[in-house]
């Protein structure tokens, strides 16, 4: 198979450092191991959950997990603005709200699948999640601080500092302008209807509708509109599609389309094979992508496709369920599922390789023994 000390919108990178180690053929290392337990995907049985329990939900973080207090937490909004803003919880909520169903996926998801394997988080397949996000409107808050007409991007900079590449920094990303001003675009403070979990960027983070998670930026610090690209690490070296360490490579940005599938029957517990008996069986799961519209899911048994039925989208940018019955005849067989979009792109039957494993799409194959 081919497979952030703080940092402002004027600091430059240090010269030509690097995302992450070499890719290796080799077993994981320890350092991957500490990313994996301190990071988690969701468990695909909980593709039978319209919305993610904030604990089944991915999560990923980059350094440590800030513990601020909403109370005394304040959020800066300035930059290329007509008048800066400084925000208190308190203030925020007394702000018009909305409510957001998102499904957010890390953009290293099956990273661990590639060969050789970037170095980083060894996602396999279940770095996603799809919650109801209340709060804020972005755009409703950078038009009471108004956005100067030369302004380019809108950089989020959160509370979580550390080092990446050689880099000190605290974690901070930029949107275009038009993205920024998205209706969609919201600075949630609640998950599912309740206060953000410490690790999901309480008290406040943004949630990007359509962009891999990157880019919504948890436990918020300061918000600047930029009159010139942002060259922080997250945005210029990280999260790049590259053919190698010494490609500038292309921004990381929107979800590529993708379905998953509740693996039927029962695990076995370490390899996770598994086992049902012959008979009728729903094969189920979620597809979706940050391109627009989910149109198709085929599922295939045994390298035979068959179009599945779609329920209902939960929203815009979150999750559609597929469905499709099976009579399980005994033997070996595998099943997949491939998901197709409203601009015509399929998931990969073989993933090409990138040299930080971003953005990868390639069908899902559950090995089942029926008895």
């Amino acid at each position: 198979m081919k497979s952030s000390n703080q940092q402002s919108t004027r600091q430059e990178p240090a010269p030509a450092p690097a995302a992450a180690a070499e890719p290796t053929s080799g077993p994981l290392t320890r350092e991957e191991l500490q990313l994996a337990a301190r990071n988690h995907s969701m468990p695909l049985e909980a593709l039978r959950r319209e919305l993610t329990p904030p604990g089944l939900h991915y999560v990923l973080t980059h350094f440590d997990i800030p513990d601020l207090d909403a109370s005394s937490w304040h959020l800066r909004i300035g930059g290329a603005v007509e008048r800066a803003l400084e925000l208190s919880m308190a203030a925020l909520l007394r702000d018009p709200a909305i409510t957001v169903p998102v499904t957010l996926e890390c953009a290293g998801n099956g990273r661990s699948l590639l060969e050789p394997r970037p170095v980083s988080q060894p996602w396999v397949m279940e770095a996603v999640g799809t919650a109801h996000w209340t709060g804020v409107p972005l755009a409703y808050l950078l038009g009471k601080a108004g956005v100067l007409p030369d302004a380019v991007e809108v950089v989020f900079t959160g509370a979580d500092a550390g080092i990446q590449g050689g880099v000190p920094q605290q974690y901070a990303r930029s949107l275009p302008i038009r993205e920024a001003l998205r209706p969609d675009v919201v600075l949630a403070y609640k998950m599912n209807g309740a206060d953000l979990p410490p690790q999901h960027g309480y008290p406040l983070r943004l949630v990007v509708p359509g962009w891999y998670g990157m880019a919504s930026v948890k436990w918020l610090a300061s918000i600047e509109v930029a009159k010139a690209p942002f060259p922080g690490f997250q945005q210029k070296v990280a999260y790049r599609y590259q053919e190698s360490a010494d490609d500038a490579g292309t921004p990381v940005t929107r979800i590529r389309v993708r379905s998953l599938m509740v693996p039927p029957g029962v695990p076995d517990f370490f390899t996770r094979k598994r086992f049902l008996r012959a008979g009728p069986v729903m094969l189920e799961g979620r597809a979706w992508s940050g391109e627009g519209a989910v149109t198709a899911v085929e599922v295939g048994i045994d390298g035979t496709w068959l179009p599945a039925h779609l329920d209902k989208p939960v929203g815009g940018y979150a999750w559609r369920k597929w469905s499709l019955p099976w009579v399980a005849d005994p033997g070996e067989h595998v099943l997949a599922c491939r998901a197709t979009d409203i601009t015509g792109a399929s998931q990969a039957l073989e993933q090409d390789w990138n040299y930080q494993g971003m953005g990868n799409n390639v069908v899902q194959r559950v090995s089942v023994t029926v008895e």
